[in-house]
């Protein structure tokens, strides 16, 4: 098997790009002034509510109205104060320090095991990963920025252009494939995308390809046609190898909150998703989306992305995420 738990050197950067790399600031960091664009919006001000410097139920509801303003919901603004509330009570909350330690548990809670890293079982030949998506999600960039990935650690990789109700798309990941040194496999805009998928898994078995990375059409106006496509396109995958696709990856743009949560519940009842990709972190002021879809629909989050270029794309942490979100960092 393979996981991601590191990036490798890449010996084609540059010395001026190594630079650029290196005067840029951490995933974490950037992400951290996206979600804040200035103090944390969960914490800020929280001292000058503490009357006395106590913690009381009037601290407890702006917290809860600044979590469901963030696309939190209020199922999981619930769940996320509970604890709160019971400590309260009990009088275990002496300052904002201690307030603010417990909200990290409690969030750090909501995200339990969320946080898995997709693992490449060798075993599979290739290791084939259906990604689907609402069309602008970023489900194609996403694509791109994962095939680099997978290159770096020394994967043969190929790509599948089923989307081929937009020649936009297929272009789109034909110079990712060209960006990265990828084969893809295409089509005529209006093809069948299962017949292109089938092409693209015998082609991918022929060659010897570990990762097979497969794109779809995201139209929502024929919502119950497109799903019936994508079954068809998992079937046809299945027909080629029997435990294919190994990993049924949604990519959602977190920007569009509690749209992104209903989007995940429609592709998860009709196709079974085995792993989360949030895009456009770098798009919403909050990110709180990420708790949300954490606890309703309890899916591992393989990947964030803040940003169009390849660095703007990582696993997920559910640590860092909650750093981020409260603005610690590592002198906290």
């Amino acid at each position: 098997m393979f996981g991601f738990k590191s990036k490798p050197k890449d010996p084609g950067t540059s010395a001026e790009s190594a630079e650029q790399s290196a005067d840029k600031p951490g995933l974490i960091a950037r992400l951290r002034a996206q979600l804040n664009r200035g103090d944390s919006w969960l914490t800020y001000d929280l001292a000058n509510l503490l009357p006395g410097g106590r913690i009381d139920d009037n601290v407890l509801d702006e917290l809860e109205t600044r979590l469901i303003t963030a696309d939190v919901g209020v199922e999981t603004t619930e769940r996320i104060l509970a604890g709160l509330r019971k400590k309260v009570a009990r009088k275990e909350l002496a300052d904002l320090n201690a307030l603010i330690k417990a909200l990290r548990a409690s969030l750090l809670d909501v995200l339990g095991d969320c946080a898995q890293p997709l693992v490449i079982e060798g075993s599979a030949a290739p290791f084939a990963i259906l990604v689907v998506g609402v069309n602008g999600a970023g489900k194609t960039t996403t694509i791109g920025k994962l095939a680099r990935q997978m290159k770096l650690h020394g994967l043969k990789v190929m790509l599948a252009a089923g989307d081929t109700f937009r020649a936009a798309a297929v272009e789109q990941l034909q110079i990712w494939g060209e960006r990265n040194a990828v084969p893809v496999i295409a089509q005529a805009t209006g093809a069948d995308p299962a017949a292109v998928v089938f092409d693209a898994m015998q082609a991918a078995k022929a060659r010897g390809t570990g990762v097979l990375i497969a794109d779809t059409a995201g139209r929502l106006h024929t919502q119950t046609n497109l799903m019936d496509e994508l079954r068809k396109v998992k079937r046809v995958m299945n027909r080629v190898d029997g435990t294919a696709p190994h990993e049924i990856l949604l990519v959602l743009d977190a920007s569009q909150g509690q749209n992104a949560l209903q989007q995940a519940r429609l592709f998860h009842e009709a196709l079974g998703v085995t792993g989360i990709a949030l895009t456009k972190l770098d798009g919403t002021a909050k990110g709180g989306i990420v708790f949300a879809i954490a606890s309703e629909l309890k899916l591992p989050i393989r990947y964030i992305g803040i940003g169009e270029s390849a660095d703007d794309f990582a696993e997920f942490e559910a640590e860092a995420f909650v750093d981020a979100v409260l603005k610690r960092n590592d002198s906290h």
